[in-house]
């Protein structure tokens, strides 16, 4: 599948690198060069350096033959100015858009996009784990399933780090939820658990 990632940022990169990986032809499109950088040597997509909403450029990394669009920046206008052009000026089949804000989400919804919502879907795991934290929580992304539940801190884990956890297979670290009741997303930044912490797990299936 001829894919075209808008954005190179830690979501564009990551998500190029898995697609690559997975055997699609990936095109990645960025107004600054330098994010290129953030790809992994492996990489073997071809990358395009210019502004996601000019057609010059879009049409440079190969959007006229693509079969699914992911429009990632770090800007929701952007996201949905390029998912407009993709779906009225070059018919793309797929579109999928991220966009934070949600109620910007919740219109585009209904034109003709996949929306992802990071915003939301954080808040209702979040909100899930805190409330029923025995039940755990499924968000669906297209055709796969993340799984999210929640554990009291093993003993054996206060003042250990996230790196000292034996995962499960395609499992994560979602966040941890403090004492207090706030929850700490973990983003790989340093982190100790503490007695009371409770450990919120992603697991795709």
């Amino acid at each position: 599948m001829n894919v075209l990632v808008i954005g190179c940022g830690m979501v564009g990169s990551t998500l190029a690198d898995a697609l690559d990986a997975k055997g699609h032809d990936v095109s990645v499109i960025d107004k600054n060069s330098e994010k290129f950088d953030a790809l992994s040597s492996s990489f073997g997509g071809f990358t395009t350096t210019g502004v996601p909403i000019d057609t010059d450029v879009l049409k440079r990394a190969g959007i006229s033959t693509c079969d699914a669009l992911f429009a990632v920046t770090a800007e929701d206008d952007m996201n949905i100015m390029v998912s407009q052009l993709a779906r009225a000026a070059f018919h793309v089949p797929k579109i999928f858009v991220r966009i934070m804000d949600v109620n910007k989400g919740e219109v585009f919804e209904n034109l003709g996009v996949n929306v992802i919502c990071p915003t939301k879907l954080t808040v209702t795991a979040a909100c899930a784990a805190i409330d029923e934290p025995d039940a755990g929580v499924e968000v669906n992304f297209e055709n796969h399933t993340v799984h999210f539940s929640t554990i009291d801190v093993p003993e054996e884990f206060i003042s250990k780090t996230p790196a000292d956890i034996k995962y499960e297979n395609e499992e994560v670290l979602f966040g941890v939820i403090r004492q207090s009741g706030g929850l700490l997303m973990y983003r790989g930044q340093e982190l100790t658990f503490a007695d009371g912490d409770k450990l919120v797990f992603a697991k795709k299936s």
